[in-house]
Parts: C-alpha cells; sequence; structure tokens
C-alpha cells in the first residue's frame, strides 16, 4: 500500500484473500487471525445470535470477518469478531452503518496498557457511530465478559463463569451463558 495517500474503503475490498483490516485514519489496520479460543468464543457468540435473530424474525447476526462502514473523522469501517445488525441489506457490500451489537474478543496480543487504550479508542467509535452495546470477551486473564453500553460506556456491567450476559438494550431477551464461550 502507499503510505503517502490514504486508503478508502474501494481500497479495503482489495485486501488479501483471508485478512482481516478496518479502515482508521486513512490506513488499514491489519488484523491478524485469532486462535483456537479466541475463534470459538466468536464462532458461540454467533451462532447464539443467528438462533436469537431467526427465532425472533428481526435482526441479523454477523460473524467475524465482515466489513461495517461507517463515517467518523477518523475511522471508516468497523469488522468485529461477532455482531447484530438491524440495518439494511447490502447485497455483496459491507454492512451499510454500525452494527447495534458488536463483539470484540480479545486474542493474547489484546492485553497490557497499549491494548486497553486502543480498545477503550476503539468502543468510543463504536458508540460515537450508533452501536448501542460493546462486549469486551477476556478469556485469558478473568474469564469475563464486559458489557458496555452507548448510555453509560466507563462502566461495564460485569459478567463471569456461571453467569448469563446480555446486550440490553440491543439485543432485547437475548441472553447467553458465559461457560459457552468456553469449549
Amino acid at each position: 500500500m502507499n503510505t503517502h495517500s490514504k486508503a478508502t474503503l474501494k481500497d479495503l475490498y482489495r485486501v488479501p484473500e483471508g485478512a482481516k483490516a478496518e479502515l482508521v485514519h486513512g490506513e488499514w489496520v491489519l488484523m491478524p487471525p485469532t486462535g483456537d479460543e479466541p475463534g470459538y468464543a466468536g464462532d458461540e457468540i454467533f451462532a447464539s445470535l443467528r438462533d436469537y435473530g431467526k427465532r425472533e424474525g428481526r435482526g441479523r447476526a454477523v460473524g467475524d470477518n465482515k466489513g461495517f462502514r461507517v463515517n467518523l473523522p477518523h475511522r471508516q469501517s468497523f469488522s468485529p469478531d461477532a455482531a447484530f445488525y438491524t440495518g439494511p441489506r447490502t447485497g455483496m457490500r459491507f454492512f451499510e452503518g454500525a452494527p447495534v451489537f458488536a463483539v470484540e474478543v480479545r486474542s493474547e496480543n489484546d492485553y497490557g496498557a497499549r491494548a486497553e487504550t486502543e480498545l477503550a479508542a476503539k468502543r468510543a467509535d463504536y458508540f460515537a457511530a450508533g452501536t448501542l452495546v460493546v462486549w469486551d470477551v477476556d478469556l485469558l486473564s478473568d474469564d469475563v465478559v464486559r458489557v458496555y453500553r452507548a448510555s453509560d460506556p466507563d462502566t461495564p456491567t460485569i459478567y463471569r463463569r456461571g453467569e448469563m450476559a446480555e446486550a440490553e438494550p440491543a439485543v432485547p431477551g437475548w441472553t447467553m451463558a458465559v461457560d459457552d464461550l468456553f469449549e
């Protein structure tokens, strides 16, 4: 990629096959493939959301490596690990707008002071783009789901093993056992 010119959403469609990326500050932010446990957790969340969407007849569960086009001053896309979307169908193009619910499952490199700062900034971007709830799934250090809401973005509700996590008000009535995130 030419680092002297800003990348566009059109460029993002040409990210090498199999790569996951977001467009931030006019540059591709490549995201490395995830490992077994984070992948399993994201897949389980997607499957549960898919069942919910079919049962309720509303919204659409979205799995990993899908693009959401947003229009923030410094960010043009998201690619969460799982999500729930209630906007219009877009055919072969990226989803239009942010999901109402986004899930970020931490990989082994998503820890430490710098990672915490980056995750907080990304949550702020989700909320600025219209996402109502963001899950921060921490499988390594705490085995918890931190549920952040746009209505109170600095105070997460924390769910641990043995508890049922939720995504109110983004996904009304949907819950998922934290234990289901672990094989």
